[in-house]
């Protein structure tokens, strides 16, 4: 179990500085195909969020704010987006990831190729901050067992 660190002026800005730092990241992972960054740097720094989080704050609020199960949820979610986003032109005559033949009715062109981006870098955040806490979790010994 991750003990609660020591002292009250850590712990303070460490509930100051995850909210901004999960922020930053949604930031990042919804710009980030517009920009650089994306969905692998945004995943990071979600995932650096919620390890702050444990390390701090300890495991036992920080497992019922993020718990393992969800991680592993978090990450399994962020790949079935993204396969999805890869699968579904193929369905519609298009090849792997071309996103000009994703099924969306409202749009089409440029802006349904940069809606599709968009999924996959939200498929590809979500998956990596999951994997990562999920890597970390099973480090310290807390797996999905939580």
């Amino acid at each position: 179990m991750i003990e609660r660190y020591p002292s009250i002026i850590i712990e303070y800005v460490c509930k100051g500085i995850v909210p901004m730092m999960q922020l930053f990241a949604l930031y990042v992972i919804t710009h980030g195909h517009y920009s650089p960054g994306g969905g692998l740097l945004g995943g990071v720094i979600l995932a650096a969020s919620f390890i702050l989080m444990r390390l701090v704050l300890g495991g036992e609020y920080s497992y019922g704010k993020f718990s393992p199960r969800g991680a592993i949820a978090l990450g399994t979610v962020g790949v079935l987006l993204f396969g999805i986003a890869g699968v579904l032109p193929l369905a519609t005559g298009g090849r792997f990831l071309d996103y000009e033949y994703l099924p969306i009715l409202w749009t089409s062109g440029a802006s349904l190729r940069s809606l599709g981006i968009l999924v996959v870098e939200v498929g590809i955040g979500l998956a990596v901050c999951g994997v990562l806490v999920t890597i970390f979790d099973n480090l310290v010994g807390r797996g999905s067992d939580v």
